[in-house]
């Protein structure tokens, strides 16, 4: 899959992890995106078009600061396990931007 916000960073494919894609800074730095974060993150750039920018700016001080970094939709479920690296949530990425997202997803509510 194509990700136009990181196609300017080296990509590198993990054969453990086909369906997850890894960049690579020109310092070394590197992070995997799991699709389900991505899938998130495609929501909130019809969300917050205006917003959108700050949240990738976010994302890359975490990379450059922690040097490996895997986004990840469910840290205690990943989808990548690779040693040395830290999982970060999207909230983790959006609550130091004071944006905050309403989880309406609630199971079913046939029965209440």
């Amino acid at each position: 899959m194509k990700y136009l916000e990181w196609s300017s960073l080296k990509k590198e494919i993990n054969p453990l992890y086909p369906l997850c894609n890894q960049f690579v800074y020109p310092d070394g730095s590197s992070f995997y995106v799991e699709p389900m974060f991505y899938t998130q993150l495609s929501y909130l750039e019809e969300i917050y078009p205006d917003k959108y920018p700050l949240i990738l700016k976010k994302m890359e001080e975490v990379v450059l600061k922690n040097k490996k970094v895997i986004f990840t939709h469910d840290y205690e479920l990943p989808y990548v396990k690779v040693d040395g690296y830290i999982y970060q949530e999207i909230t983790d990425i959006l609550n130091p931007l004071h944006i905050y997202v309403e989880d309406k997803s609630r199971g079913s509510d046939y029965g209440d």
